[in-house]
């Protein structure tokens, strides 16, 4: 390099300097991030304000009233087989439905002298008691009453009458062998009903 000053009018050369771009000052605005999955620029989640769930308004209580009747279990034998009278009749959707005879018991009447009544009026037999099967307790509704049921039964001997005879209510009267009444009665009470007549008789 030569040590020579340089001549009138040459500006000596000067290294040039990068100029770094400053940043405006302020808040640093942020960019929207994308989404990973669609590509997409995802969005803030609104908040919406949940709505209280409406309380479930009580329905009023049921009337409750409770009823007592008797019925019984009339059986017969032919030799070895016993049979036993089922009576049938409509319920409300227009099933029919197979059961034992049975109602309510009148004013000043006990339930043996009910059970005998009504095996006659439903089924036009006679009958004499046996020995007692207990109860079967069960509910229903009725006319927007709930309706609390006892029945006390009785295992009864057939001893005569006419199934003509018998209420207009009652659709059809049959005999069944024990085992076959068992299955074909419609509501559980009254089948375990004819399995404590069963025990007694078998």
């Amino acid at each position: 390099m030569s040590d020579e000053p340089a001549s009138e009018g040459q500006q000596p050369a000067r290294k040039r300097r990068r100029r770094r771009r400053r940043k405006p000052s302020g808040t640093a605005r942020t960019q929207p991030t994308a989404d990973t999955t669609t590509g997409s620029r995802a969005q803030a989640p609104s908040k919406t304000k949940k709505k209280p769930k409406p309380t479930p308004r009580k329905r009023p209580a049921r009337p409750v009233q409770r009823e007592i009747s008797a019925g019984g279990v009339v059986y017969r034998r032919d030799g070895d087989d016993i049979e036993v009278v089922l009576a049938s009749r409509r319920t409300r959707r227009g099933d029919l439905a197979w059961g034992l005879a049975k109602g309510g018991i009148e004013p000043g009447e006990s339930h043996e002298d009910a059970a005998v009544r009504e095996v006659q009026e439903e089924t036009g037999y006679t009958a004499e008691i046996e020995a007692s099967l207990g109860d079967t307790r069960y509910f229903y509704v009725w006319e927007d009453t709930r309706i609390r049921k006892t029945v006390h039964f009785f295992l009864m001997r057939h001893t005569g009458g006419d199934p003509d005879d018998r209420d207009d209510e009652m659709e059809e009267v049959r005999w069944f062998p024990l085992a076959r009444a068992r299955k074909r009665a419609a509501y559980r009470g009254e089948r375990d009903v004819l399995g404590r007549a069963a025990e007694l008789l078998e």
